[in-house]
């Protein structure tokens, strides 16, 4: 007797929120404490200010903010959710997972909670990851969280760095679709693990452990060769998407609006050149924000809903990169 294929189900974002914390920090400031300017950050980098967390703030804190109005904005009840997965790289503690701090936070005890880590691309991971097992009937909704405090793992006196990184968290409640309602259509992610080197917190973990003699080294702050991850984020983005806008049947004239990891200004412009899709189609929020690894594409998502720049029945864009190296995009239907 053959086996049936159980059908997949179309699954939907039904609501998105997000939280930064109060803290400003400007060019201006920085370069008081390194040698920089606000010309040579925002030339560079497009960013003019970025949020930092208070010392008391814990990325389960702001996770726990973003997803509560995620699941208001969704109309979705804390002890309905079923699946909590955590993007991050600066979780609360080693374990566990800061998802189950949110869990406990929200009130949420139905819900299966774990945390993923894979640097910027982890919110598209957790989105790909939490569509199929939703698609698949393992779960009726769930709730996929970006929250990093990067401003603990920042070296502040290494002004190519210090500039670039900022504190914050995005969240979106996906579940099943109704008849008429839009979908994820299409998901792509991949992994090269022979470019490690090139974006990395080289302390802290196994290979590595903080000790009495390395303490003052810097090893538990982010190390990144700028010009080789910007020209691996830019092919390996434009790939992701062009794989996922063809999967979706897709044409840059029907996406009413791309959200590009947001990290440069110059990744996010040679993106929407590549993919022959006009700037003013293109979300940006870089400047306010700087970036924010797993939270950035979830903040510029929620944004983006908020703001007006996609309505229902449009097509929509995510394309991200992250350190690994690993990279991620997918197209959505709203």
């Amino acid at each position: 007797m053959s086996q049936l294929t159980p059908s997949i189900l179309s699954v939907c974002i039904a609501g998105t929120g997000s939280y930064v914390p109060e803290r400003i920090l400007t060019n201006a400031e920085l370069a008081q404490r390194v040698d920089t300017s606000e010309e040579w950050i925002l030339s560079r980098t497009g960013i003019r200010e970025r949020r930092i967390a208070a010392a008391e703030e814990t990325t389960s804190q702001m996770g726990t903010h973003a997803a509560r109005r995620a699941l208001d904005n969704a109309g979705l009840s804390a002890d309905e959710l079923e699946l909590i997965i955590v993007a991050t790289i600066t979780p609360d503690t080693p374990t566990p997972a800061t998802a189950c701090y949110i869990q406990h936070n929200l009130g949420a005890s139905r819900a299966v909670a774990f945390d993923i880590s894979a640097a910027c691309s982890g919110f598209l991971y957790a989105m790909k990851l939490a569509k199929r097992l939703i698609a698949s009937g393992a779960f009726k909704n769930a709730i996929i969280i970006g929250a990093e405090k990067l401003s603990a793992v920042t070296n502040w006196e290494d002004r190519s760095t210090c500039v670039l990184f900022g504190d914050g968290a995005g969240a979106a409640v996906l579940r099943l679709a109704a008849p008429g309602e839009g979908s994820i259509l299409a998901t792509e992610m991949g992994t090269d693990g022979n470019l490690t080197h090139l974006l990395k917190i080289p302390g802290g973990g196994t290979a590595c452990p903080i000790t009495a003699a390395n303490v003052n080294d810097q090893l538990f702050t982010l190390n990144m060769l700028g010009k080789e991850v910007f020209k691996h984020a830019v092919n390996r983005m434009k790939e992701a998407a062009e794989k996922v806008i063809e999967r979706a049947g897709l044409t840059a004239e029907s996406i009413a609006c791309v959200i590009p990891h947001q990290a440069n200004l110059r990744i996010i412009d040679a993106i929407a050149d590549r993919l022959a899709v006009p700037n003013e189609r293109v979300f940006v929020n870089l400047d306010k924000y700087g970036n924010t690894s797993a939270a950035a594409i979830a903040i510029a998502l929620d944004e983006a809903n908020r703001s007006g720049a996609f309505k229902r029945g449009d097509n929509i864009v995510l394309v991200v990169f992250g350190a690994g190296l690993t990279w991620a995009a997918a197209a959505i239907r709203w």
